[in-house]
């Protein structure tokens, strides 16, 4: 069975003394094995970025934007290929992995342009003769650990701004779907890239482990689960390094009585079934107000219908399977037990029968749903719509400023007051005006509130080289020797 390799100073190395199936969603069946590393081979991929950083960090700017220019058209000429990759071990529909690729390139488009990004600031004449300048330098070595609903996405959200800024990066993808980030690391390479800049370690928590605990690594970027993410936060903060983890969300999606009611209905269908509800900006809540409430389950009820679920090499297929069985099973248990809660499944998922043997589960839809019960608090990540009813905007405004995640959000009305006051009011990172899915382009950064982010940094675009560099201030002053004194008071700035 084919072995997915590790990438550590450009040598591919798939020996290991544990291994993990990787499963191709669709047919259920194992496609491939990834070595999981051990310890030793995680600390040799952090030695070779520690090494490969003096050389990386002294390259040329033009030099590393030539990567990046590089490696955009590589990206563009191979996204077919890539996006073949993702299917076959995440499940998500072709169109769906194409988009991921296109939204991944964003930032090496941003990144691209990192001689605007890096530059410094400069005042003269602080003091009598004295000038300041400020630059911004790298931080060293950085551990990227990525999630498995976006393989390529996520990836490069990390990585291409962290090498951008001269660091050198240990990358850490999920088991589950790995060979992507071997795939981007080619590419790499491919474009120009040092070996040794990019290391990729398979692994599961020891390999995690190693890299918030080794002083080698000055940073970690983490994208995954709200516990997760607050437990690599508290660990690698303790042994001071900067931390970005992005956690879990639960979307809500407010619509008003003057709502569009088709739209937000196709809306709402798009955000919630779209990837199979496997990403972390997928709209989970709909919150109606007033009398939207009926005239919109009965619109996304009928749009379901017509929904058309398979295995994503399929190009009819509009969803694709679950990661996994165990993911399955999760998201089915969510169903099975929303009636106890006093809410009523509209429509059954699991009732949904599937000729592929894969991990496949039909979308749900349930209407009802109490504020504080499991399918409105829990983060499901599948094909779950829950419909939370509200009486007034204040009422729904609170029903999402209440809950624990404030990842994303989306508004929908056709008044241009409530929507300003909603920006104003809600408590969430990203806000969509009759945008179900405010993801911001990639000169803009993403990230949440509350569990949704532990750390201060958002991931990429500006804020990202915010995170992957530190500033160094420097003050000089060239005196005529005959000017030279002793002064031993505090320096001033007359």
């Amino acid at each position: 069975m084919a072995r997915i390799p590790h990438v550590i100073a450009g040598e591919k190395i798939d020996t290991a003394e544990r291994y993990a199936p990787v499963f191709n969603p669709a047919t259920g069946e194992q496609q491939h094995e990834v070595p999981l590393a051990s310890t030793e081979q995680t600390e040799a991929a952090i030695a070779a970025a520690k090494a490969a950083l003096p050389g990386w960090r002294a390259t040329s700017l033009t030099k590393r934007a030539d990567v990046f220019f590089n490696l955009r058209q590589l990206l563009k000429q191979r996204t077919p290929e890539l996006a073949a990759i993702i299917t076959s071990e995440h499940g998500k529909v072709l169109s769906d992995a194409a988009g991921e690729i296109s939204r991944g390139l964003e930032n090496v488009e941003f990144a691209a342009g990192l001689l605007h990004h890096l530059k410094g600031e400069y005042s003269e004449q602080v003091s009598t003769g004295v000038d300041v300048h400020q630059v911004k330098q790298p931080v060293g070595v950085v551990g990227c650990i990525t999630p498995f609903n976006f393989p390529v996405m996520v990836p490069l959200w990390m990585v291409a701004s962290a090498i951008a800024c001269g660091n050198t990066v240990v990358l850490k993808p999920s088991e589950r779907d790995p060979s992507a980030s071997v795939y981007i690391a080619d590419l790499f390479r491919e474009a120009g890239l040092p070996d040794g800049v990019l290391n990729v370690v398979h692994g599961d928590k020891g390999s995690v482990d190693v890299i918030l605990d080794s002083p080698d690594v000055k940073a970690v970027s983490f994208v995954g689960s709200t516990p997760i993410a607050k437990s690599i936060y508290e660990r690698a903060a303790a042994n001071g390094k900067r931390v970005q983890a992005l956690g879990g969300a639960k979307n809500h999606m407010l619509v008003m009585p003057d709502a569009d009611i088709e739209s937000a209905a196709d809306a709402a269908v798009s955000a919630a079934y779209g990837s199979a509800g496997e990403r972390c900006m997928a709209v989970s809540v709909l919150v109606a107000v007033g009398d939207s409430g009926d005239k919109l389950v009965k619109a996304i009820e009928e749009r379901i219908g017509g929904l058309v679920i398979g295995d994503g090499t399929d190009p009819s297929s509009e969803m694709g399977p679950l990661i996994t069985k165990e993911a399955r099973e999760r998201v089915e248990s969510y169903v099975a037990g929303a009636a106890a809660e006093g809410a009523t499944v509209v429509v059954d998922g699991r009732e949904k029968q599937f000729d592929l043997p894969g991990f496949f589960t039909g979308v749900s839809l349930i209407d009802h749903v109490k504020v504080g019960s499991k399918v409105h608090s829990d983060e499901i990540f599948g094909p779950v719509l829950a419909v939370v009813r509200a009486e007034s905007y204040e009422e729904g405004l609170e029903i999402i400023n209440e809950h624990q995640y404030g990842n994303g959000t989306a508004l929908f009305t056709r008044d241009g007051r409530t929507a300003r006051q909603f920006e104003f009011d809600v408590e969430a990172g990203m806000v969509g005006i009759n945008v179900p899915i405010p993801v911001p382009v990639g000169s803009f950064s993403f990230g949440g509130w509350k569990d949704s982010l532990f750390g201060d940094t958002h991931i990429y675009g500006p804020e990202s080289i915010h995170f992957y560099t530190r500033s160094k201030a420097i003050t000089t002053r060239w005196p005529d020797p005959s000017e030279s004194q002793i002064d031993l008071g505090f320096p001033s700035n007359d």
